[in-house]
């Protein structure tokens, strides 16, 4: 298992940013899935994405200051993927901090894990410069 955490500034405040990152967008700003289907519920959303012949459920809920995500049962590229995108007030803008834990499930865990994880940084790097560029 490997954690990795990308930080942005964003020119906008926490509302302004919270309102911006629904499942949807944060798929999207991520870049490496399109999303196919999103079930809404009171608590979570559960959000069907896929692209060239991998489909995958991620499970997503608000969190007192952000967004939780997590890849949803067995058939996603990962054996564990868990997202914390947080949010707090900075210079009359926000600071977003995106941590994820993933874990690949292969043969030589130590290496594959930092692979997945080294992976991920980029999709969060990317996400919160689109983010950051869509509020600017």
């Amino acid at each position: 298992m490997s954690t990795v955490e990308v930080s942005q500034f964003v020119p906008a405040l926490p509302a302004e940013v919270e309102r911006a990152l629904t499942p949807t967008s944060v798929v999207e700003y991520e870049g490496s899935f399109r999303v196919r289907n999103v079930t809404e519920t009171d608590d979570e959303w559960v959000v069907t994405v896929g692209r060239a012949g991998v489909e995958l459920s991620l499970r997503f809920e608000r969190t007192e200051d952000g967004l939780y995500y997590e890849q949803a049962g067995d058939s996603g590229p990962l054996d564990r993927m868990e997202t914390t995108l947080s949010l707090a007030s900075e210079n009359e803008g926000t600071r977003v901090t995106a941590r994820s834990t993933v874990e690949a499930g292969m043969p030589l865990s130590p290496l594959t894990d930092r692979l997945a994880a080294w992976k991920r940084k980029g999709e969060l790097e990317r996400a919160l410069d689109a983010l950051a560029a869509d509020l600017d």
